[in-house]
């Protein structure tokens, strides 16, 4: 091989190589341009919004919140179980729009939560006498809750809200 051969390869190597340098350079500046890009910044303050509401709702809806909320004498434990289950659901279609910001995962866990929620004030309104007050089914729900903690999800379901929340904001 020749000197002027040698030079030829070396030269294509270094023309070929600095190609490709250049084509990252410019795949990079457009990744970091598309992350920074507005649509994608209003996108994730959207998104930030939604995680932040469901955060609330998902306080709202645990049951020691509803039952202080909603903590009505002289009412029988049949119209406290209506209230409370009601407001359960009026909380979370309130917030239904927020579905289309949040992963599905994060949906599901929220629509579980309120499935799980409406099932316990049911659950322990049906071992309730005819004769029991509102505040009866409060005190067994307060009861339920203090003796079997982990049967709430509403810890769970806050903490993956926050999770996702900060893994959208890295």
């Amino acid at each position: 091989m020749s000197t002027f051969e040698t030079a030829v390869i070396i030269a294509i190597l270094i023309l070929f190589l600095g190609v490709i340098w250049i084509l990252t350079e410019i795949s990079t500046l457009k990744k970091k341009e598309e992350k920074n890009h507005p649509d994608n910044i209003d996108t994730k303050r959207l998104q930030l919004q939604a995680y932040e509401r469901l955060a609330l709702v998902v306080e709202r809806i645990s049951l020691p919140h509803m039952i202080s909320r909603t903590n009505s004498q002289g009412l029988s434990y049949r119209e406290m179980q209506l209230i409370l289950c009601e407001s359960i659901r009026q909380e979370f279609e309130y917030n239904i729009s927020q579905q289309i910001y949040v992963s599905v995962e994060i949906w599901k866990a929220v629509n579980d939560l309120k499935e799980q929620n409406i099932y316990i004030i049911n659950q322990v309104a049906s071992t309730l006498s005819s004769r029991a007050s509102g505040l009866d089914l409060n005190k067994k729900l307060v009861e339920f809750i203090a003796n079997n903690p982990k049967a709430s999800l509403h810890q769970l379901v806050g903490d993956a809200i926050n999770y996702e929340a900060k893994k959208l904001m890295r």
